[in-house]
């Protein structure tokens, strides 16, 4: 049965609210409108900044049985289980979980039905070609595509609309308030969709966890998302899952803005060099596991660094065999004169890198898989990918913290309802997205699975919403 657009005004009741503006909102609205639900969105950023940390999104991970067009192979239910399994330490719903994994093998042709386009796979660094599928024009492509289906089928959406106060009644949404371009405005629905980030940009709260060093930590993506609803959603009985500490984090370039530097910040260089802390000492162990399931580690280490700051170290060889960042390496033509660019004490970094040096066994140097170039007698060692360091020009990124999600949540079911403190799920509300992640990610992170728990969970968030209000 086809969808009939509809335009409804804001001062009308609507069948679903969804309170977000990026990809698990917009599959969640679309979701829920092709259920025949009438929907509205509300984005709290201005439209240009729509879309919250999806715009700097690249791709997501989804379980397939054999190559396609845009995967060089398959990647099946137990080997993404093994891997979400290893990053998170067994830190995850379990249950939750492998119904996510489960329902991605169907994500990537429900969303390119919604008009987003991938290209081919992915080579270099990154060995991502076979598990994750690449937006065609990135994140912000993704997210225009989405909107425009969202338009296209009749769904309401208004930007500069942040929610500032939800009415629940004993686990039962009523309807919320939003400032909408300034103006204050009650909206009534049926259910409510809450799709609106962490509080990753809220450094007070981050410092409940992490306590003053927060204020060091960059933030990678928008600085919209405040945890407004979260608390909001906590005040009124909502289950908590996770703690403030835990989070998406990785190693981001240290001169990068306080707010939304984006995917260009990042740094996949760590593989290819030392990475030392302003004691000019290594405190990790750079080679442990391919990037994409190690590079999250980075961010806490940092965190846990003197000044929440570190230095990857490379030589010349190694330059041209990664992503830079959107800033050039600090270049010297020794590694005494490097450390003077980088603050560090010269003696001190020549000593860790002639040590590394020193300690390196030759072997067969190969990034894209766990090689035998390792260190011997070495602490902390270098497992793979082990170099000497001694061809000039020498260079260095120096790197914070950088936080692009935060996993406290509240806690939802298999249908994306969220869970009350009492013990009952709530009546009409559920969850989709970075508000829910800490249900399937307790710790740890492999790349592009932000994307895939908000695409899966914003799809059934929808569509469970939509049947709630039409069956009440």
């Amino acid at each position: 049965m086809p969808v009939v657009p509809v335009s409804v005004p804001i001062s009308d009741r609507y069948d679903v609210l969804v309170v977000g503006g990026g990809n698990a909102a917009l599959c969640a609205a679309i979701s829920a409108r092709r259920e025949g639900a009438s929907v509205l969105v509300l984005e709290a950023a201005p439209k240009f900044y729509r879309g919250g940390n999806t715009r700097h999104t690249r791709n997501m991970r989804c379980a397939h049985d054999s190559a396609t067009d845009t995967l060089s192979g398959p990647y099946s239910e137990e080997e993404f289980w093994d891997d979400l399994l290893r990053v998170t330490g067994g830190r995850t719903d379990e249950t939750l979980a492998k119904m996510m994994i489960h329902e991605s093998k169907d994500m990537l042709h429900w969303i390119a039905g919604q008009g987003v386009r991938f290209q081919p796979s992915l080579g270099g660094t990154l060995s991502l070609g076979r598990t994750n599928s690449f937006f065609l024009g990135g994140g912000r492509s993704m997210l225009n595509a989405l909107y425009f289906t969202a338009e296209r089928l009749g769904i309401d959406i208004r930007y500069n609309a942040e929610v500032t106060a939800l009415d629940i009644q004993d686990g039962h949404f009523l309807s919320a308030t939003a400032r909408i371009d300034g103006v204050e405005t009650t909206v009534n629905a049926g259910s409510l969709v809450t799709a609106c980030g962490g509080f990753e940009a809220n450094i007070e709260w981050l410092k409940e966890g992490w306590g003053e060093i927060a204020e060091n930590f960059l933030i990678r993506g928008t600085p919209y998302n405040r945890g407004t609803v979260l608390r909001m959603l906590i005040d009124h009985g909502a289950e908590q899952i996770g703690d403030s500490t835990q989070c998406h984090a990785v190693a981001i370039d240290a001169r990068s803005p306080k707010f939304d530097g984006g995917i260009i910040t990042r740094l996949d260089c760590v593989v290819f060099g030392i990475v030392v802390n302003r004691l000019a000492e290594r405190f990790y162990d750079e080679g442990e596991d391919v990037w994409p399931k190690r590079y999250a580690i980075w961010g806490r280490l940092v965190a846990k660094q003197p000044d929440q700051i570190a230095y990857i170290i490379f030589d010349a060889p190694s330059l041209r065999m990664f992503m830079p960042s959107l800033y050039p390496p600090i270049q010297a033509s020794s590694i005494a004169a490097l450390a003077g660019e980088l603050g560090l004490d010269p003696a001190a970094l020549q000593a860790t890198a002639d040590g590394f040096n020193a300690a390196v066994r030759p072997g067969t140097f190969n990034h894209t898989i766990l090689d035998d170039c390792r260190t011997e007698g070495l602490t902390p060692p270098k497992t793979h990918w082990a170099r000497r360091i001694e061809t000039a020009p020498f260079y260095a990124y120096p790197v914070r913290p950088g936080i692009t999600f935060t996993y406290l949540g509240t806690r939802v079911d298999k249908d994306s309802r969220i869970a009350m403190a009492s013990g009952r799920p709530s009546s009409n509300m559920f969850a989709a997205g970075e508000i829910m992640a800490g249900n399937v990610l307790g710790q740890g992170y492999a790349a592009g699975i932000g994307m895939t728990i908000g695409s899966v969970f914003g799809r059934i968030a929808g569509r469970e919403a939509a049947r709630n209000a039409r069956n009440r």
